[in-house]
């Protein structure tokens, strides 16, 4: 392969994994191959790709220092549903190394954990060192949603209010840095994201059965999280709140809020030189049988 043509496959690959980006925004529609979107809406969205990438570049040098300084990073993602959370996490992670980087999701608690220590399996997820962890909802969902769905009893609410400070006190004075954001909506913000996922078939799997109780139940979440704001909002760990109503603008302030939380710099790293491939004389490749191939369809 001539320097040219390596070059050519450079610059393709380097662009073919910008248009990971494009794929997931699905609102995104053609219609008899021209736009939708007017030439102002075109250069917000442009302005909007270019400081992703920008601040993903950022992400990175993050990384990096996180792995060098064996630094413990946790940051809480809590909001209504379709607030936003997954697509700021999406954007977050999407350029960075898994083994540092990883994303806790963790499901309604089974029969076993629902016995054990409240925290006890929030625990087991927390970052080594040089590790980042983010939570797509968290130990906050004693706040939220067991308390609106009378999933927990007012005992163990309040002790939740009684332990929280003091176990994120705990984990800061262990080394963990805590960052947690709250992703605001409007009530008509949410109704029109529901909507969506209705009407779409790639969106359809995102709505719940509890999602469509949490609709209900608006103001008694509203209620809730009022107070999981005040009464845990504490100088250790304090709570961030992102307008989430334009979903690009709030994944763009959310990176930049959360690059400014953590004192980071850029690693020196030694120049990388490809070694040169050996070569072995006694070496045959042997063919492959065609029957297993993919088949070729596009």
């Amino acid at each position: 392969m001539n320097q040219t043509e390596k070059q050519r496959r450079f610059h393709a690959d380097i662009i073919d994994s910008y248009d990971e980006e494009f794929e997931m925004e699905v609102d995104d529609r053609f219609l008899d191959g021209e736009s939708t979107f007017s030439e102002e809406e075109r250069v917000l969205r442009k302005t909007y790709f270019r400081e992703l990438f920008r601040l993903q570049g950022e992400l990175v040098k993050l990384q990096d220092w996180v792995v060098n300084k064996g630094h413990r990073l946790v940051v809480l993602f809590e909001g209504r549903d379709a607030a936003g959370k997954g697509g700021a996490i999406k954007r977050i992670t999407q350029r960075l190394n898994p083994r540092v980087c990883r994303v806790a999701a963790l499901p309604a608690p089974n029969n076993r954990e629902r016995t054990q220590w409240y925290f006890q399996r929030y625990v087991t997820h927390l970052p080594a060192a040089g590790e980042i962890v983010l939570f797509d909802r968290s130990w906050y969902n004693r706040a939220g949603v067991e308390r609106v769905m009378n999933f927990c009893t007012d005992e163990e609410y309040e002790e939740f209010f009684r332990s929280v400070p003091e176990f994120e006190k705990m984990l800061v004075r262990s080394g963990i840095q805590i960052v947690k954001y709250w992703f605001s909506i409007t009530d008509d913000e949410q109704e029109v994201r529901f909507e969506a996922r209705i009407e779409d078939p790639l969106k359809q799997w995102k709505l719940s059965p509890m999602d469509l109780e949490s609709r209900r139940r608006w103001e008694a979440y509203t209620a809730a999280k009022e107070v999981m704001l005040q009464r845990t909002h504490i100088p250790e760990a304090p709570w961030w709140v992102v307008q989430a109503v334009d979903k690009k603008r709030a994944r763009l302030n959310c990176i930049h809020h959360l690059l400014s939380q953590v004192p980071y710099h850029e690693i020196e790293h030694q120049p990388i030189e490809l070694p040169d491939r050996v070569f072995n004389p006694d070496y045959l490749r042997q063919p492959v049988p065609d029957e297993m191939y993919v088949p070729e369809i596009y």
